[in-house]
């Protein structure tokens, strides 16, 4: 396979844990972009499909790479084209996360499909902007009802 015809990368910094913000981007009740509508035929691990319903039309994808609370890809193959989709979460410090997003768009029919990718590039820093909010006020929720004020373990950060 060649290399993309297109790339897209959007990064974004959240208030929260990486360990919880990790737990809850992969937790497929969290998925929510309306009008998209997410369903998962497993847990958040390699080889589990996603079908992501659209007013119209169903795409699929697959969960191909997981490294546990750090990274993920999901592919999805479309008209003879590969679009990939690379997750980052980097820990800043104990409450702050680096959030990243890289999407390829390669393989024999990718060409055709440059002009719908490229829509991403609105789309998907309004989107994670949207994730980051959700994380950050589940993030706030959990330590206010916290009853001595300290930061949470790390296992307890872990719970969205």
């Amino acid at each position: 396979m060649s290399g993309p015809v297109w790339e897209f990368v959007h990064g974004v910094e959240c208030g929260a844990p990486r360990v919880f913000a990790w737990a809850y981007w992969t937790n497929a009740e969290n998925w929510d972009d309306p009008p998209a509508r997410f369903e998962f035929d497993g847990p958040f691990a390699i080889g589990t499909r996603i079908t992501a319903k659209l007013p119209g039309q169903e795409l699929e994808s697959t969960i191909r790479e997981v490294v546990e609370g750090q990274a993920a890809r999901i592919e999805m193959d479309l008209m003879g084209a590969l679009v990939a989709f690379d997750w980052n979460f980097d820990e800043l410090d104990v409450e702050r996360t680096r959030i990243t997003q890289q999407i390829r768009l390669s393989g024999a029919g990718a060409g055709t499909l440059v002009t719908q990718a490229k829509m991403l590039e609105q789309s998907v820093p309004q989107g994670m902007a949207r994730l980051v909010q959700h994380i950050e006020r589940k993030w706030a929720e959990k330590r206010s009802a916290r009853d001595d004020g300290t930061p949470p373990s790390k296992t307890e950060d872990a719970a969205p």
